[in-house]
């Protein structure tokens, strides 16, 4: 039977086919849930039924009754000592069975990957036999935290670029006559559709605070939810505020020009950073290139006039 190294050519076939097939279907998942998203935005629901939506869930889901599955066979430790805890919650993934799931993806990881590469890897190579095993473990180890910290980073940026807009209706509605707590509602309906995610935080600002939890403490937990800077620095101005009784709608438009000029000034900081970047790239790939276009013609002209007077 044909073979690959001492791993027999259908296993390989046979895992190379399984990775496709994941990979395809992790694909088909995130362009039908992109393609859902902007058939939202095309044709959105009704404002409350999409907070509705997205704050109460009434079915139990599978990865709700896997969690819990997992928390009976796992130690107890393990599930209730999760140290990305907060992590899970600043990404959008603030349900109670995120940590297990977390933590079963650790684990899974850190025992596919290696056997994986123990698998594929050529046995008469020991060196690369065993470079390949630890290359398996280092992803394994590694792979799962890299992916977390890119979701928040991506949340993070999603939450800052929509709050400038919600500062602007925030405003219109505090200087229309409205109370904070309802503006603060009707914002959340408002940027459902546009800004899912500061909705989704917003709408749980109101709720907190229509459940009776004090507004200074459901602000606080608005920025501990996101770990956004410029929802610090707004809440405290919001909570400092209301204190001394001050106009809020004056606070909402300072911090809005502000948030405005420090996103102008980061592009400004990537624009001016582009030009040393492009350094490597260029000085790596497109010059060498251009010295081969440029002088070898030349240079195989000399080859060939050296070759005639040689004859």
């Amino acid at each position: 039977m044909p073979s690959f190294g001492s791993v027999p050519l259908s296993l390989v076939f046979l895992i190379a086919t399984i990775i496709v097939a994941l990979g395809t279907a992790v694909y088909i998942a995130f362009a039908q849930a992109e393609r859902k998203a902007t058939l939202d935005r095309v044709n959105p629901l009704e404002p409350e039924r999409l907070v509705e939506r997205l704050l109460i869930s009434t079915q139990v889901s599978a990865s709700a009754r896997f969690a819990a599955w997992l928390s009976e066979i796992l130690p107890t430790e393990m599930v209730s000592g999760s140290s990305n805890r907060e992590k899970l919650i600043i990404s959008g993934f603030d349900g109670p069975a995120s940590p297990i799931l977390f933590t079963a993806f650790r684990l899974a990881s850190i025992v596919v990957f290696p056997v994986l590469a123990f698998v594929l890897a050529p046995r008469d190579d020991v060196l690369w036999r065993y470079g390949l095993i630890g290359l398996g473990v280092l992803i394994g180890i590694v792979g799962p935290q890299a992916i977390l910290d890119r979701l928040v980073t991506a949340r993070q940026t999603r939450v800052r670029r929509a709050l400038p807009d919600a500062l602007d209706l925030l405003v219109v509605c505090v200087e229309a006559g409205i109370s904070l707590d309802a503006a603060i509602m009707r914002v959340s309906r408002d940027m459902a559709t546009l800004h899912p995610d500061l909705s989704l935080e917003l709408a749980q600002v109101g709720r907190r605070t229509g459940a009776g939890m004090s507004r200074e403490r459901a602000l606080h937990g608005l920025w501990v939810r996101t770990g956004v800077e410029e929802l610090r620095a707004l809440v405290a101005s919001m909570i400092q505020c209301e204190r001394l009784g001050s106009s809020i709608a004056r606070v909402l438009r300072i911090n809005a020009e502000s948030l405005r000029t420090r996103r102008r000034q980061h592009a400004e900081k990537r624009a001016a950073e582009a030009a040393l970047k492009m350094i490597f790239p260029l000085a790596l790939f497109l010059l060498p290139a251009l010295m081969v276009i440029i002088i070898g013609p030349a240079f195989m002209e000399i080859m060939r006039q050296l070759g005639n007077v040689g004859k």
